[in-house]
């Protein structure tokens, strides 16, 4: 009595040990799943790199994610195609900033606007609104879990490798989903099919990794807010030139505004002044003065220098800014 006893015991529990795994010591279909979607659901942190198409462009993304509360997550992504680059902190709660000079320069095609691309430079800005991937079906567990997984798998493939880790492929009509094979079973790469859409983005290839870093994401500091000029560094614009003293010798002057603020540049703004013969169109002489001390936004003040030239009938002289901006 006794020894059947023992023996039904062993058979409950080889049935248990087949429903974790095949009779292979490889991980159940179901438990590699389930181990996808909870590392979208539950993981602190995680990252994903890789390539996919949008309005006809190809573009790398590294998207790096961190959860510090429900519905609030923090993103720091670097996407890129050809033509544009840009860097972008999401922090919860919709705070949104963004870097990238290239990408800031196709945005805004207008000349005032130029100006303000080229105060930017390089540094983080706010206020002007970018569509970027937020990619909800492809981090999110429950989205990911009904769109590639369960009844969309329709083949399963071991002994994958990805990025050295050995995986699972679980393929269909949708994508191809890799899973570590070891526990706990994370998501570690996904490709979408051809012509397959999916959070607006197609022919995706992307690895997803360092599950639960600490990516340090935090809002950037001396952010420029296109919302409030103010935060710029100076952009002077010539109102008016003076060359009531331009004689014998040439002292120019000119009124300059600040459509900026006051802080910020990597170098002084300065004017150039240049006179030119209105026949020939030749320049006759030309000098530069530096705005210093800076005003604040949507003040005045004047700047003059001298010509090197003495002024004949009827020359022209113009002035422009130039404004470094914040390098």
């Amino acid at each position: 009595m006794l020894d059947r006893l023992t023996k039904a015991i062993s058979l409950v529990a080889l049935a248990v040990a087949l429903a974790a795994c095949d009779p292979f010591g490889l991980p159940s279909t179901r438990a590699l799943e389930n181990g996808a979607s909870g590392m979208l659901t539950s993981a602190q942190s995680f990252e994903l790199k890789g390539t996919y198409k949008a309005a006809g462009d190809t573009w790398t993304i590294d998207l790096q994610v961190t959860r510090h509360a429900p519905d609030a997550d923090d993103t720091h992504l670097f996407a890129g195609d050809s033509k544009d680059k840009v860097e972008a902190i999401v922090i919860g709660g919709g705070r949104a900033y963004y870097r990238g000079e290239q990408f800031l320069a196709r945005h805004m095609t207008d000349p005032q606007s130029q100006g303000l691309v080229k105060a930017a430079g390089n540094a983080w800005w706010t206020g002007v609104a970018v569509s970027l991937p937020r990619l909800p079906d492809l981090t999110g567990g429950a989205a990911f879990r009904a769109g590639f997984l369960g009844p969309a798998v329709d083949r399963r493939t071991d002994h994958q490798t990805v990025a050295g880790v050995d995986a699972v492929e679980l393929s269909g009509a949708r994508a191809d989903v890799y899973i570590s094979s070891a526990a706990p079973y994370n998501l570690l790469r996904v490709r979408l099919k051809g012509g397959v859409v999916v959070d607006g983005i197609s022919d995706a290839d992307l690895v997803f990794s360092h599950v639960n870093a600490d990516f340090n994401i935090a809002p950037p500091r001396n952010v420029i807010d296109f919302s409030n000029a103010s935060t710029l560094p100076p952009i002077y614009s010539v109102e008016s030139v003076d060359t009531s003293r331009c004689a014998a010798t040439c002292l120019v002057t000119a009124t300059v505004r600040n459509l900026g603020g006051a802080s910020g540049a990597s170098a002084p703004s300065t004017v150039t002044f240049t006179m030119t013969d209105p026949i020939s169109k030749q320049a006759l002489g030309s000098c530069t003065a530096t705005i210093r001390p800076d005003v604040g936004y949507n003040n005045q003040t004047t700047v003059s220098c001298t010509i090197g030239h003495a002024a004949a009938n009827a020359v022209v002289v113009t002035a422009s800014a130039d404004n470094p901006g914040r390098g």
